[in-house]
């Protein structure tokens, strides 16, 4: 950790464990003493809604507006249009502007909930970098742009070579977009004075593109901070799960199912998540690390309910905490549990276990019955072929172990 940071930005950057690379920290440090910082993190609008993965770089926005400063949150509206490399083993499906725009109106919704929007000097603004990247002409962005940039280099990033290396194909639509994300960096510097862009450790290469073309077209002194990649303790990407994304809207996944996997997550995460995703003062997050045993679920639930407060909404956090305890310690069925509707002639066992997303496939669901795992009504079922077939207006209670539960209805 570095001690000698004076800025309350970068003090509270590291503190809270949001560091992996800084250009030029020593005179980011100082400006950020000096001045109000326009600071801008980038986000695809290829969903109606973002995942976990991306709320670490949401909370850095948060936490540059609450160090004083401004945040930008630029929604790619042009680049979705494009598709970025960045981690991928194949080409986007390509939208079309109005589900570009739907997205982009969806996925407002949340960061409305972590940030302030205004007209202020340090409150939030979201744009669309279509406005100004469909404006631009070919001909003049490959004669303005284009020399900045050579191929030579380009080749070198992680998220071509990845590409190349596997033998996959990297159309040239793509290749382009490392080229239109060092353009909105200096387009923002131009509309806002924006000096300072953000991101996960993957848009390194980015981000020094766009600080480089605008030093070489304008002389501007820019910056750029990147995260930790951010994985479990176990090792898996934030963000996935066996049963899918867990999504940050509640459109896309119940506030129960967003609450529990907060709750369930790795004992050693706990304290880093506090840290990442929650306001919790340092002081109080280093006593709940320092639980251990079954103790330690105390502090996952003052996790699960501090993120999905945020997040969700007091309510949604109330809501689900209650669920929970009705669920595992009532041996009842909460009402915010996920919900499946069948047939008036039922579903087999195996198909509602994978419809719910508990398994990921009908052969996982017939191993899972065969452990003894699936329990309806608190009663064991392993029997592949068994129906759940539900009365009119009756609801069950289907459980896989003791932390995935649901209710089926008719």
């Amino acid at each position: 950790m570095n001690e000698n940071y004076e800025s309350d930005l970068l003090r509270l950057l590291e503190e809270r464990g949001y560091i992996h690379q800084v250009t030029d920290a020593g005179a980011l440090d100082q400006l950020a003493q000096k001045k109000v910082i326009p600071g801008y993190i980038g986000f695809d609008a290829t969903a109606p809604s973002l995942h976990i993965g991306s709320l670490v770089q949401i909370m850095m926005l948060r936490r540059l507006q609450q160090a004083g400063h401004k945040p930008i949150v630029v929604m790619g509206g042009g680049t979705t249009k494009v598709g970025d490399p960045s981690g991928k083993d194949e080409s986007r499906k390509l939208l079309t502007p109005d589900v570009i725009d739907e997205n982009i109106a969806s996925i407002r919704t949340v960061f409305e909930k972590l940030l302030t929007f205004g007209d202020g000097p340090t409150d939030a603004v979201m744009v669309n970098n279509d406005e100004w990247l469909s404006q631009l002409s070919y001909v003049e962005m490959l004669r303005d742009v284009g020399p900045h940039f050579t191929i030579n280099r380009m080749l070198t990033f992680d998220s071509v070579r990845l590409r190349l290396d596997r033998e996959q194909p990297l159309t040239f639509l793509e290749f382009n977009y490392m080229i239109l994300q060092a353009y909105d960096f200096l387009e923002l510097a131009r509309r806002y004075d924006c000096q300072l862009q953000m991101g996960g450790s993957d848009q390194w290469g980015n981000i020094v593109n766009g600080m480089e073309l605008g030093r070489r077209m304008e002389q501007r002194e820019l910056y750029g901070l990147t995260t930790p990649l951010l994985t479990t303790a176990d090792g898996a990407k934030m963000g996935k799960t066996a049963a899918g994304a867990v999504w940050l809207n509640e459109d896309q996944l119940p506030a129960y199912d967003f609450w529990q996997y907060w709750r369930n997550c790795d004992d050693r995460d706990v304290g880093r998540f506090l840290r990442l995703f929650t306001d919790m003062p340092l002081n109080e997050i280093a006593k709940l690390e320092t639980l251990e045993g079954a103790d330690i679920n105390d502090a996952k639930i003052v996790l699960a309910n501090e993120v999905t407060k945020l997040v969700r909404g007091e309510a949604a956090a109330v809501a689900a905490e209650s669920t929970a305890k009705e669920t595992f310690a009532g041996g009842g069925a909460g009402e915010d549990l996920p919900t499946l509707a069948v047939g008036e002639d039922g579903m087999r066992v195996g198909a509602v276990l994978t419809e719910l997303g508990f398994t990921a496939s009908n052969k996982e669901a017939k191993r899972k019955l065969a452990e003894g795992a699936v329990k309806l009504e608190d009663e064991a079922v392993s029997d592949p072929a068994f129906v759940v077939a539900p009365k009119a207006g009756q609801t069950l209670k289907l459980s896989l172990g003791k932390k995935k539960h649901a209710l089926v209805t008719v």
